[in-house]
């Protein structure tokens, strides 16, 4: 698997891909590290833009591994739109499975592609943050950025 860290305005970021596909994405105190995979370029110039808050999409091949089920959840996660947020509930009623809060719980939280498959954007039912991986003062700053607050 080949890897890329760049520094971001929220601090380093790993990024590697397998067969020209992103597997991972996430926060990370290793020290930079360059690549010449064209694929981990794009997402590292992606993935610095989104956090200067200069571009809100991301145009990559992913292909994180998981369960079906894990799969269709983090695909129902890249239907979330910048800027907005969904309940666990949303997601378990947008993949047909309304009964699945507790398992979309589960699945967000394994998500291996952070940021551009927005788990950030999950929120509880009655709008507080919660779980994150990189914690819930990097979510609420994540969240700002896509508001256009600044933190």
């Amino acid at each position: 698997m080949d890897k890329i860290v760049v520094n971001t305005a929220f601090g380093h970021v790993k990024i590697e891909a397998e067969h020209q596909s992103i597997r991972r994405l996430d926060l990370t105190n290793e020290p930079l590290v360059s690549s010449d995979c064209p694929v981990l370029n794009r997402a590292a110039n992606q993935i610095r833009r989104y956090f200067d808050g200069e571009s809100i999409n991301f145009d990559l091949p992913l292909n994180p591994i998981g369960t079906t089920f894990q799969c269709a959840v983090w695909h129902a996660l890249t239907e979330i739109p910048y800027g907005e947020t969904r309940s666990y509930q949303d997601i378990a009623r947008a993949i047909g499975n309304v009964k699945a809060v507790r398992a979309v719980g589960g699945a967000v939280n394994k998500n291996p592609i952070m940021i551009v498959i927005p788990c950030h954007r999950v929120i509880g039912k009655d709008g507080s943050l919660v779980g994150f991986y990189g914690g819930l003062e990097l979510k609420q700053r994540l969240l700002n950025l896509e508001k256009g607050i600044a933190s």
